[in-house]
């Protein structure tokens, strides 16, 4: 979940490096690159103190029996004032984590900048580059501010009070100020800044040395020289891109070849969002990890940083660590995630061999306290920008450290992560007759997950793939909330086998899921949104959930309102009708009081394709899919494959389909 933020990378010692001859500092050094493979890259003994080496000549404080001050005490940051914050990279991760430290911090200047003149744009105006449930909110409450709220107060009690106590009765609660903006202006706003979040792009390596599991760099080089260029001396760097261990130690050594004896304290703050709940979980986060220094001036930007997050999080779950653990612990955490993903997967190969169902098996394993049921949902494996990107970087990681046996292991998860692809979409293949000439399959979801449009790494693209070697006559893909666009900018790297899309190939995107399933021979559910279930809605809670009412700092009661409300939800309400404006997750009353969006542009790509549609803007997830309707417009003998799970096999055979699920074994099989 990573931002865009073009820099002016000089990576000498890769084949893709772009060399920017106007650099004022040399190239990042061999033994010092997270790319690089070699004995070089070692990682201090434990026992050490985490302090960043740099150069000779610039001044270092004392590592022998130094008394570091406490990073949770709030006092320790107290000679450091937080006035701005400017957030590098307007993405999945910069937009959401700027616009809630925003909300929490209203005294705070925010001030997200990208050189991507369109996102920017987004981000300023009524259309989100991005989708999150509650993201709007929150953003236009710290963007756009809000008018004080009054209420009539008893007239006899405001004339017995001074004029300064009277003209406070009746308002309840003030006016807000904006202070989360979104500039182009990067240079400007670096220059103001006391902390600098990079949230830019860390994707893998497409060629070069370590291409295909290395983390190409070179955004995060660029914004780092931007910000030694410019940035004033002390001003604190945050790593929340997603970066492989010892990157730390590649700022320091850019800020000490464009800044000699500056001291730029750097933090390392992973974020651990999940996309379609990525509001909630910055709202509230089960733990903040923040990496430093073993220094004085790492503890003060790292107690520093920790005030902004207590403005809303409990200190209890602020997790201060050093810095090498920091960065490592993102890599960690999404390895093991996708690990159990991978091993759930395995034995929905074994169910489907057997009789047995993979999620009565995860039913009985997630009751065990010592596993969880938390990702043991067997499907068509993990997808996205993060798990696959993180476990090439781990496991090139490990081989740079001479560790080919735990590169070796974490490998294994990337491969039963492909062959559970492979494995569904030649199932399909095999039960239409081992040929789909003449034939049309629909694609009901493309995104790696539900509640999000994001269409990068989709599981999707791979069975896609396998499907066009057979020669279908069509592929129609309906995805509630991915663009047209970027699916056939992902489908793109297939046109070098095959003409992919219309008129030239047989796959098409289309915006009504029932066109999609018309004359199709088969089915393909591939996402798990909650549109395509046809099992019933999960009753009513018998008594409203409670409010969390307690936070470690101050917190404005509107925010209050907006996290409870996230919560609270009702998972049965009824269905928004197709065409209507969706609810806002903010109470009537605020909504009121929200300053009024600025109007968008007469040439508004969004609107024009909404007019022309004759659609709203907002695209309805909520209304279910009438699986009734789709049996009486697809072709006999009605097949569907349920990739994720979703499917009631009862209800579904009931209307005339043949249901076939990922991790059963087959109802139709000799």
């Amino acid at each position: 979940m990573d931002g865009t933020f073009e820099g002016t990378p000089s990576l000498g010692t890769s084949d893709d490096s772009a060399i920017d001859s106007n650099s004022a500092g040399p190239d990042t050094p061999l033994d010092k690159s997270p790319d690089v493979c070699g004995q070089t890259y070692s990682i201090p003994d434990i026992m050490d103190a985490v302090a960043l080496p740099q150069r000779a000549g610039t001044p270092q404080p004392s590592r022998m029996n130094a008394i570091l001050p406490d990073i949770m005490d709030p006092e320790t940051a107290a000679n450091m004032p937080i006035r701005n914050i400017c957030c590098i990279g307007a993405g999945y991760v910069g937009g959401p984590t700027a616009a809630v430290i925003a909300l929490h911090n209203p005294h705070v200047r925010v001030t997200v900048v990208d050189r991507d003149q369109n996102r920017i744009d987004a981000w300023k105006g009524r259309h989100l580059p991005i989708h999150e449930p509650g993201l709007v909110d929150v953003v236009r409450l710290a963007r756009d501010g809000s008018s004080e709220r009054r209420a009539s107060g008893d007239q006899g009690q405001a004339a017995s009070m001074d004029g300064a106590s009277a003209a406070l009765v009746g308002i309840v609660q003030p006016a807000r100020t904006p202070n989360l903006f979104f500039s182009t202006a990067c240079v400007e706003t670096i220059a103001q800044a006391d902390i600098c979040l990079i949230s830019v792009n860390t994707p893998t390596k497409v060629r070069g040395v370590g291409k295909g599991r290395a983390t190409d760099m070179a955004a995060f080089e660029g914004a780092c020289r931007d910000v030694a260029t410019y940035a004033k001396a002390g001003t604190i760097l945050v790593e929340k891109s997603t970066v492989p261990c010892k990157t730390g130690q590649l700022i320091k050594d850019i800020m000490e070849a464009h800044r000699p004896g500056v001291v730029f304290p750097v933090l390392s703050n992973p974020e651990f969002l999940s996309e379609g709940t990525a509001v909630r979980d910055l709202m509230q986060p089960d733990r903040v990890v923040i990496g430093c220094e073993s220094t004085i001036s790492g503890h003060r930007a790292a107690a520093a940083l920790v005030n902004l997050y207590a403005a809303w999080v409990p200190r209890s779950r602020i997790a201060p660590i050093n810095i090498w653990s920091s960065e490592l612990s993102k890599l960690a955490a999404n390895a093991m995630l996708a690990q159990r993903i991978s091993s759930i997967n395995s034995i929905s190969a074994i169910c489907e061999r057997t009789g047995a169902d993979v999620s009565e098996i995860a039913r009985s394993l997630g009751m065990d306290p010592r596993i969880g049921p938390q990702f043991l949902k067997a499907g068509l494996g993990f997808g996205g920008s993060c798990f696959r990107k993180d476990i090439a970087s781990l496991t090139y990681l490990s081989e740079s450290l001479g560790l080919p046996e735990v590169a070796a292991y974490w490998q294994q998860v990337l491969e039963m992560n492909n062959f559970q692809r492979d494995r569904f979409a030649r199932h399909v293949i095999a039960t239409l007759n081992n040929s789909l000439r003449g034939k049309k399959i629909t694609i009901l979801g493309y995104a790696f997950k539900k509640n999000t449009g994001d269409a990068r790494e989709s599981p999707a693209l791979d069975v896609i793939r396998l499907l066009l070697e057979e020669g279908p006559r069509s592929i129609s893909i309906y995805d509630p909330l991915c663009s047209e666009a970027d699916i056939k900018r992902e489908l793109a790297v297939l046109e070098a086998d095959y003409s992919v899309c219309k008129p030239d190939g047989p796959v098409e995107v289309v915006s009504d899921p029932y066109l999609a399933c018309a004359d199709s021979n088969a089915v393909l559910v591939l996402t798990d949104w909650d549109m395509f279930k046809n099992t019933k809605p999960a009753a009513a809670p018998s008594k409203p959930i409670a409010t969390l009412e307690s936070y470690d700092g101050t917190t404005p009661n509107d925010i209050l309102h907006i996290t409870s409300l996230m919560e609270q939800l009702p998972p049965n309400q009824p269905p928004t009708p197709p065409g209507s404006p969706k609810p806002s997750s903010l109470p009537t009353e605020l909504t009121s009081r929200l300053i009024a969006e600025p109007a968008c542009p007469a040439d508004c790509a969004e609107c024009q394709s909404a007019h022309s549609s004759g659609t709203l803007v907002e695209k309805d997830i909520d209304t279910p899919l009438v699986w009734s309707d789709i049996s009486k417009v697809v072709r006999e003998p009605r097949w569907v494959f349920d990739g994720r799970g979703i499917l009631d096999d009862r209800a579904m055979v009931s209307m005339g389909f043949r249901l076939e699920t990922l991790g059963r074994a087959s109802m139709y099989r000799n």
